[in-house]
């Protein structure tokens, strides 16, 4: 596609990239098919061919209207179309820049402004988050049952291995999974450390940036960012494996580190080499678990897989950042295989359940929609457990499910007996 950007905004990095990525796009129409917001709309403007139709506009220098903003916010930056495009158009990075482009020059309301600060202040701030939730839940026997379901029941999270291993992970705690579901990390470190791999966390690293990235609130975003890589640094000098990613939304974040603090000279080599590091919880299993199913299966035996399972018939929720951010289709599908599950089809699986960060609070009428159709497919196959592999997934679709949610570790690791039993 041809693009005349205004000379002041190619002559800034973002203007460049913008150019570059807008030039892939062929406007084939390819995306369309995998839009949720199109498909549940049929509007070309909520589709990505329309977004990129009305930033280029905007690049080119001409007047901008809430019109585009409202485009642009539908958007749940799901990335479907990037798994769908044949000519590779990097649209996450596109509709990043042209929302931050939009924020300087269409000013929003101040009810806008204030609910997004709000949830930005709330979300990343650990204590005030939980004190929050806790008041919620004192109660959340009165609240209207459509707000009672948003909240979900304490969790505790179960015995932490002891850090006695030579192998060693760090592992991202994240800002509201600690409070949602603080077993999920737990369970991943007693399922490694079965392995022979120690988990472990730094105090210090927080929120991983997404939430106030995909807000636009680019200077927030960096800080999280730059306070994880200083928190990381030491371990990572010390020869750490790993960083461990239990929830795909911070995975996809964190491995973008090095693109988003690429031209900051005092963090960019630090940042491409976090990225590197950073690994899905997935992937770190599927390694060690090498081999044909039939082996990993054997493995997990030699582990203390039960007969029979706690539970068998599994739906598997694949999150957008998880199959079209980080790119990792069918791979907890071939750990839950080779642990017994019999996996349900799940009609449409490529498209997105309405969670996305903060999108079911800002955008809750497409959101509610979304999710009412992905627990149709997911319970399609009558499944007894859905399994996922986000927090935010994770408690989306529990509050309008009737089957039980869970993250898929969890499950695994009830499948193992408790170490030296």
């Amino acid at each position: 596609m041809f693009a005349e950007l205004t000379p002041e905004l190619l002559a800034t990095p973002e203007g460049a990239e913008a150019q570059r990525i807008l030039r892939a796009c062929v406007h084939c129409g390819f995306c369309l098919a995998t839009c949720p917001t199109y498909q549940l709309l049929g509007d070309e403007l909520d589709s990505p061919r329309g977004r990129i139709y009305l930033m280029k506009g905007m690049f080119e220098g001409q007047p901008v209207s809430g019109l585009t903003q409202h485009h642009l916010d539908r958007c749940l930056t799901c990335r479907a179309c990037e798994s769908t495009c044949p000519s590779g158009v990097q649209y996450g990075k596109l509709v990043d820049i042209g929302r931050h482009y939009l924020e300087q020059r269409q000013p929003r309301s101040r009810q806008d402004q204030f609910k997004r600060s709000a949830l930005k202040t709330v979300l990343t701030t650990p204590w005030l988050f939980k004190f929050l939730l806790g008041a919620g839940r004192l109660v959340r026997p009165f609240l209207p049952e459509a707000l009672r379901h948003k909240l979900p029941l304490p969790q505790t999270a179960g015995l932490l291995p002891r850090a006695r291993h030579s192998r060693r992970m760090l592992v991202l705690e994240g800002c509201v999974q600690p409070d949602l579901a603080p077993n999920i990390n737990a369970a991943a470190a007693r399922v490694l450390d079965r392995l022979g791999i120690s988990v472990f966390s730094a105090p210090k690293a927080g929120c991983c940036g997404a939430l106030a990235h995909h807000l636009s609130d680019e200077s927030a975003a960096h800080q999280a960012m730059k306070r994880n890589i200083d928190a990381w640094w030491p371990h990572v000098t010390q020869g750490v494996e790993a960083i461990l990613m239990t929830a795909s939304g911070c995975g996809t974040q964190v491995k973008d580190y090095g693109y988003q603090l690429r031209n900051d000279p005092q963090y960019a080599e630090r940042a491409s080499q976090i990225s590197a590091l950073t690994r899905d919880l997935s992937e770190v299993l599927l390694k060690e678990l090498e081999g044909t199913p039939e082996e990993r299966r054997l493995f997990l035996q030699s582990l203390g897989l039960r007969s029979p399972l706690p539970a068998a018939r599994i739906a598997f929720h694949a999150p957008c950042t998880l199959q079209h951010g980080q790119q990792l289709k069918g791979v907890v599908e071939q750990l839950l295989t080779a642990a017994g599950a019999q996996l349900t089809p799940v009609p449409e699986a490529h498209l997105c359940c309405g969670s996305a960060g903060t999108y079911s609070l800002l955008q809750p009428e497409l959101s509610h929609r979304l999710q009412v159709n992905k627990l149709k497919a997911l319970t399609s196959g009558h499944p007894e457990l859905i399994l996922t592999a986000n927090i935010g997934c994770l408690t989306h679709l529990a509050a309008g499910s009737s089957t039980p949610v869970r993250h898929w570790v969890e499950w695994l690791d009830t499948c193992l007996a408790p170490h030296g039993a």
